[in-house]
Order: C-alpha cells, then structure tokens, then sequence
C-alpha cells in the first residue's frame, strides 16, 4: 500500500470506542468500587491504524498512560516499541521480554542511578534537553545514545506540554557544541506537539525545526540518525478531532526531508488506549452550595479523573434523563483539591447511587490513580 492510499484509508475509517454492553455487563455482577473496562481489540486496532497512516513510523507506546501488563504484552504483540520515564517501567517491560534496544527512555531528567541501573540492562537511547543532562550520561556511558527534545509550538493542544522541558534555539546550539566537545553520540532530535493535539500543522513546524537541528548536527561533526516525533495524537472526547490519517498526511510530507538510513518512531498514549476503555464510578452524595449544585463521585482527581482537572473533558454519560444543568465535580476524599470540574453538564435528577461512565477513557485514568485517604485503587478489567 503506498502512502497516499494509506493516508486515505486511515481518514475514512469510522471512531472506535468500547461496546457499552460489556459495561453493563460488568455491573451486572455486581459493585464495590470504581472500574476501567478496557477491549483489547480495540487496542489492536489502534495500533493497526496508526501503522497504516503512518508506514516509516515505528509507535513507541508510552507506558505511563496505561501500565497494565495485559495492555503492554497485547501492544508487544503488534509489534510496538516502548517509551519510559523510569526504572519501574523498564523493569516491567524487561519481565514481558521486551528487548532493551525497543526501550526509550523519554524522561528529559533522570537520576544518575536511574541512567546506570538503564545502562546496565541494556538501554541504549536516552532524551536529554540541557547540556547539564547530556554531560550526565556520557559520564555514565559514553556510548550512549541521545536525542536532543527541542521546544516546539503546542498551539491547539488541550494540554500543552512546553515550558518544563524542551530545548530552546540558544540551548540547542550549546548542546550541539558540547555534544562535538564530548565526542557524545547526540544521535537524534524530539519534539512534542502537547498532548491531545488538535493542529496536525504542530507535526508540520515540529519536523521542520528537526531537520534544521540536523543539519546544525551534522555541520558539527554529528551523526543524526533518529526522529521522534512524540505523541500527542487526539482521541475523541467533545470536541472535534483530526484524523490519525490527516496527522499522517502531515507527517508523511515532512519526512520527505530525511533519508531512508533515518530511524523514525513516536511515542503515542493516549491514542492506542483511550478508545478502548470506560472508566465506571458511582455518586456518593449530592449537595447544594450556594445555590451551586454539588456531586461527589467515589472517584475525583486522586482516584482517576485527574486531566479534567487541567481542562479535558470527556464524555460522560449517566442512567438519568433529565434535563442537564451546570455541575461542581468533586472527588470523596477531605482534601479540598479534590475537585474535578466546575462546569459538568450532568442531568438534574442525579441522586446518590448513580452510576457515572466516562467514555473513552483508557488512559491517564487508573495509571494516575492513588490511595490516598484511604480509597482503594480502582480495578482494571481486561476484555
């Protein structure tokens, strides 16, 4: 298949999102805390999906969205690589038989005992954004491989990811030249777009600003040979989305700029996973507030709905049917930040019982959960 036919095929094919039968199914056998159910084969899917729009890019998953070992063995099985921030995750996927080579260790700051117990087992990329981390690893390993994450535009994304990490013009040059000082092997260049990206033109911009850190690279005597072009890639909640295909579009044009002996991959999350999940929670109790109604779930942002907190906004649907108004979200633990939005639409005759179900909503959720006051974990159910 050649790329405008897979650009093509990839646009035209329909949203994918869990059956909601198998939820129902779930709580037919009963309830004691909040669940995520979550359809393998809509994983497998996604995954297929993001390799047809995209035939030069190698998916690297990123565990942190969903570090379920069921979900990480099915991804394994459809031939993605992976992306870590810690040792804990390298850990996990080294038990799967994961190679160590498919590992990338994404996190821009990592300790130096993180870096030594990576290098010992085996990995062989590492990200760095500062001249203070690149000087950190080649004294850990001087073999080592690095890509170099440059600051890029995050317009259009639901939660933008610049300002704690990524490379500036001025900084890039310097790491440049301490990279060629070194003899570093600074082999690659990343970027992210923000996550949930809704501007597929971010990839555009993204890649253009690669390949000018290439060619200042190779100017110094560097031998580029890796893109990253990170995750971001949107899933369908309210609003309207580009297709994997129309990102793919955009992607598949700027790589035109690099030759083939050039290694490709991105770090998707939310888009292999979300689809494929319900996140299922129940009304612990209502209140009204100074003429505000109030609605507490079993589960706020300490229990796995902690993006809305930062302004994503899923879909979530209910059992009642009456008319919906404006509602405060909060979570059942004492802490005052436990509060998840202020502006849900929800029906006006919810009632403590309920049942809530956030769809789409196979990442970020249980993998942020804690037990903090004391709550249980939710349960991750695999279909």
């Amino acid at each position: 298949m050649d790329r405008i036919a897979a650009d093509a095929l990839a646009a035209a094919l329909p949203d994918l999102s869990l059956d909601f039968a198998h939820v129902k199914a779930q709580l037919a056998k009963g309830y004691d805390k909040p669940f995520l159910v979550l359809d393998t084969q809509i994983v497998r899917e996604k995954c297929r999906r993001f390799f047809a729009a995209m035939p030069r890019v190698r998916p690297h998953f990123a565990v942190k969205s969903n570090p379920d070992d069921r979900v990480l063995q099915v991804l394994k099985e459809e031939g993605v690589g992976f992306e870590i921030a810690s040792i804990a995750e390298l850990d996990q996927l080294l038990a799967l038989g994961v190679a160590p080579a498919e590992i990338f260790y994404s996190n821009p700051m990592k300790s130096r005992a993180y870096v030594e117990y990576a290098v010992a087992k085996g990995v062989e990329w590492f990200v760095i954004d500062s001249v203070e981390e690149l000087q950190k690893i080649h004294s850990v390993s001087p073999t080592a491989k690095t890509y170099l994450r440059i600051f890029t535009t995050n317009v259009g994304s639901d939660w933008p990811l610049s300002g704690k990490f990524g490379a500036y013009e001025a900084e890039i040059r310097d790491i440049i030249a301490e990279a060629a000082r070194l003899g570093a092997d600074l082999a690659g260049v990343t970027f992210h777009v923000g996550s949930q990206c809704l501007n597929p033109e971010n990839w555009k911009v993204g890649l253009e600003a690669t390949r000018q850190v290439f060619d200042q690279m190779q100017a110094a005597g560097l031998k580029p040979r890796l893109v990253n072009i990170g995750g971001g890639y949107p899933v369908t909640h309210t609003k309207a989305i580009p297709s994997i295909g129309e990102i793919g579009a955009v992607v598949n044009a700027g790589l035109a700029a690099f030759g083939d002996e050039v290694q490709v991959i991105a770090e998707p999350g939310r888009y292999l996973v979300s689809d494929a999940g319900y996140f299922v929670c129940r009304v612990v109790g209502t209140a009204t507030r100074q003429g505000k109604c109030w609605v507490y779930f079993d589960a706020g942002m300490f229990g796995g709905i902690i993006e809305t907190t930062e302004g994503l906004k899923y879909t979530i649907e209910t059992d009642r049917t009456g008319a919906e108004i404006i509602w405060t979200v909060a979570g059942p633990t004492c802490d005052s930040l436990d509060i998840c939005t202020r502006d849900q639409a929800l029906p006006e005759d919810l009632v403590e019982g309920d049942f809530i179900y956030i769809k789409n909503a196979g990442a970020y959720t249980t993998a942020y959960a804690s037990t903090f006051n004391g709550f249980p974990l939710p349960d991750v159910i695999i279909l």
